[in-house]
């Protein structure tokens, strides 16, 4: 692979979201891959009801009759699977782990696809090939040699199928043990626990459909031109026929600004674009909870207001009398609550609080869409039920048109979530899965993704298994997240292609190479289909199109049913059954998880089938019967708080964030178009204010140095300055680059997930040219 690098520039993007640029890379990207040319034809099946679906993203698909539907991201993720690039034993033989340790991210997802089964040898610090059988078997004994299952972690990624999760969380708890780190903990684990509470389920309540006849839109904190760019496609529908569609985010993000769409000839042939959001609330970093609990405040307002002239009511109090309960404690919290501590805390001017007041109130049928902008964040699950108190007090939940609307991150996150990929199971689940498996399952509280690697620290975890995923970059505090895997005794790691997590490995160290979702998956002589589940709900069977990578490779299914067989045996569960026949996976999902019944029939439909969300149907599966408005108070008595008493307007607030050319740790390319970075990814995004009150200059080198009350330094070195149009104390810088910056213990209260978007920093020029980087080398 070329060493060179290309030229690193700031250069603003004057263009609109996708358009020409987008096709551009969808050609780069395929030629860069070597796609063989007739593999060109998978993208015609990408996320069609007799094709695929995207490995990347969750947003639902549409039943189309368009000749395409896939995004650049998607083709991008599409291509990296699809590469005829390989990694051989013979690529092994020639690196050891310690020059591949200096390779960036980039290079190593750039070697492409791997082929063979593989075992760390100490001595030659080198993988070297190891048979499946051989492999599985090194699994069964470290298992068997813990003193309690708990001792392992078997974390999952979201691309990982519903079969292959189903099973997977049979495997480990017939095993013993709730440990299911999973990438859910580290994106929507908020939204998860925060929505049960409020309104009985944690998922959304809209489909497709609703984007249709919506009359408002809320988006909070969400970049979709990167994320999920299909959704632009809706948005783009919704804004055109006239609807108001409002981004509340620190950043004015290009694709929520306009949008070129590539499947619409007549906008690509002239140049034109259509304007997506005509409204942009910027709040300031960790504000987003204080905005929506000043707009709540708002409407209670103009609702009293309303009582006093005769006016009509502002709130629903039809919904409120028949569907909730505990308004009038959260009422009087609002009335309580002081209108300077709301706009301090939000960064948000009164007037642009008023303005939002009133496109939402004149709103008969909003969507409140949300992403990781909301999530990552201390007060997380405030926020989101916060969100859900404004969306009920005027009935927004469960009509037509209207509803809560969290948009997931990778492809089948919340599929692995209903498949049972959790490490606070409820009883009605585990009661179920031991009655049809005739078992007792494990009752203890599991670990999540920080605890994991919390009790790999204190040698409570000595194997850890990980469904696919980059667990060693994904996760926070990166030294101390590569000290807590590199204790392990054994860790295994279920991939498609090299990164960094097979690098920073256990004491023993496995690499199983697996198909990917575009691959012909044949087993007993019949092509298999696999089952993921959408950010909507929507259930969908997937079959690959494309020759396999190598003969040598395994499905994940056939993984997870092997390395099951071989700890377990099989008195419990039929596991090589399983294997030829997915079939029977999803007739055992019909036995232990509700909305599943006639599962095989109804996915066989194009399309598949909507999971009942019972919110959406105004069903509130609460302790009360119905949904509940819970108060909360803003705290101000954060780390940052903390921080700022001591540091005064020297305290930055950093956020980290993706660049166009990644897809969670993947890294596609050097290139941030949108935000007009080329060629380079260490660049921290500020103010001028800022940079001129710290008495930088655009363009500087600098370093951030997080502020923590542990005694541990934790450093992110040299990054170019860039001024950017971003509230005043607040950074932006992309991760893998800046996890280091975020401790262990700074999560969201009540759903541990990292607040990578709240990290208090101090940035300084910086120190000198550094000769490499300790962590994700250029």
């Amino acid at each position: 692979m070329s060493k060179s690098k290309p030229e690193a520039r700031i250069e603003a993007y004057t263009h609109p979201a996708a358009g020409w640029g987008a096709l551009k890379q969808v050609a780069i990207n395929l030629i860069r891959e070597r796609v063989p040319g007739g593999n060109y034809r998978t993208l015609l099946k990408q996320n069609q009801p007799d094709g695929f679906d995207c490995p990347g993203c969750a947003w639902p698909d549409r039943e189309h009759a368009s000749t395409f539907e896939f995004c650049e991201n998607g083709v991008k993720a599409v291509a990296a699977e699809a590469t005829s690039k390989r990694v051989t034993p013979e690529f092994f033989a020639q690196h050891t782990i310690a020059e591949l340790m200096l390779q960036s991210d980039f290079e190593l997802e750039g070697h492409g696809r791997l082929t063979d089964p593989m075992v760390y040898d100490a001595a030659s610090d080198k993988y070297v090939p190891i048979s499946w059988d051989a492999a599985f078997a090194l699994i069964a004994r470290h298992l068997h040699a813990l003193d309690d299952p708990n001792q392992a972690a078997f974390y999952t990624s979201g691309r990982a199928s519903n079969e292959a999760a189903f099973l997977y969380q049979l495997f480990v708890r017939l095993f013993g043990t709730n440990n299911f780190p999973d990438c859910s903990n580290m994106c929507h684990e908020p939204t998860s626990r925060g929505l049960p509470k409020t309104v009985g389920i944690g998922k959304g309540t809209v489909t497709l459909d609703d984007f249709e006849h919506c009359d408002t839109m809320l988006i909070f904190g969400q970049n979709p031109a990167t994320n999920h760019p299909r959704m632009l496609g809706e948005l783009r529908e919704v804004s055109r026929r006239g609807a108001t569609l409002v981004s509340i985010n620190p950043l004015r993000e290009r694709g929520l600004e306009r949008f070129a769409s590539p499947s619409h000839p007549a906008e690509m042939l002239t140049g034109s674009s259509t304007p997506i959001c005509s409204v942009f609330i910027r709040p300031k970093l960790s504000g987003d909870f204080a905005l929506i609990k000043a707009v709540a405040k708002r409407v209670l307002e103009l609702d009293d207001d309303a009582v006093a002239s005769g006016a009509p009511r502002v709130l629903d109090l039809g919904f409120i009398e028949e569907h909730t309960t505990g308004f009038d404690d959260f009422a009087a919290d609002l009335r309580a609550e002081n209108w300077d501590t709301l706009i301090e805390e939000s960064g948000v001017p009164r007037d642009d609080i008023e303005q939002l007041t009133s496109i939402y109130v004149k709103g008969e049928r909003v969507i409140c869409t949300w992403g990781m902008g909301l999530t990552q964040h201390r007060q997380a699950v405030p926020a989101i039920q916060m969100l859900s108190n404004l969306m009920m007090m005027r009935g927004n939940i469960g009509k037509r048109g209207a509803g809560l609307c969290p948009v997931r991150g990778h492809s089948n996150v919340q599929g692995d979530r209903t498949m049972g990929i959790e490490e606070k199971p409820s009883k009605a689940f585990l009661d179920r899965l031991g009655k049809v498996y005739a078992f007792e399952p494990p009752r203890e509280h599991g670990y999540d993704v920080v605890e994991t690697i919390q009790s790999m620290l204190e040698d409570k975890v000595k194997v850890f298994v990980a469904l696919g995923g980059n667990f060693a970059i994904a996760t926070p505090d990166t030294p101390r997240t590569w000290e807590a895997l590199q204790s392990c005794a054994l860790t295994v790691q279920v991939t498609t292609k090299l990164n960094r997590s097979h690098l920073v490995h256990g004491k023993d160290a496995l690499i199983l190479p697996t198909l990917g979702r575009t691959e012909i998956d044949v087993q007993a002589g019949v092509a298999q289909g696999v089952t993921v589940e959408d950010s909507m709900s929507m259930v969908h069977i997937s079959y690959g199109m494309n020759k396999p990578a190598s003969t040598n490779l395994l499905s994940e299914i056939a993984i997870v049913a092997r390395m099951a067989e071989a700890t377990l045996g099989s008195a419990k569960a039929d596991w090589a059954g399983y294997t030829n026949d997915y079939a029977k996976i999803r007739d055992a999902i019909e036995q232990v998880i509700d909305g599943f019944h006639d599962y095989n029939a109804r996915v066989a439909k194009p399309g598949g089938f909507h999971l009942g969300v019972a919110s959406r149907e105004r069903v509130w599966k609460t302790a009360s019967g119905k949904a509940q408005f819970i108060a909360h108070a803003v705290d101000l008595d954060t780390p940052i708080h903390r921080a700022r008493a001591r540091y005064g307007e020297r305290l930055m607030t950093l956020m980290t964030t993706r660049s166009h050319d990644q897809y969670n740790t993947t890294i596609y390319g050097q290139d941030d178009r949108y935000r007009g970075v080329f060629g380079q990814r260490r660049v921290v995004f500020a103010h001028r204010d800022d940079i001129a009150m710290l008495g930088l200059s655009n363009g500087d080198w600098v370093d951030l140095t997080s502020v923590w009350d542990d005694g541990i330094e934790r450093r992110a070195d040299r990054f170019r300055l860039v001024e950017y149009d971003i509230p005043r104390g607040c950074l932006g810088a992309y991760y893998p680059e800046t996890n280091p910056l975020v401790p262990l213990e700074s999560f969201a209260i009540g759903a541990g997930t990292p607040a990578s978007k709240s990290i208090p920093v101090l940035m300084t020029r910086s120190s000198g040219t550094l000769v490499a980087q300790p962590y994700f080398p250029d």
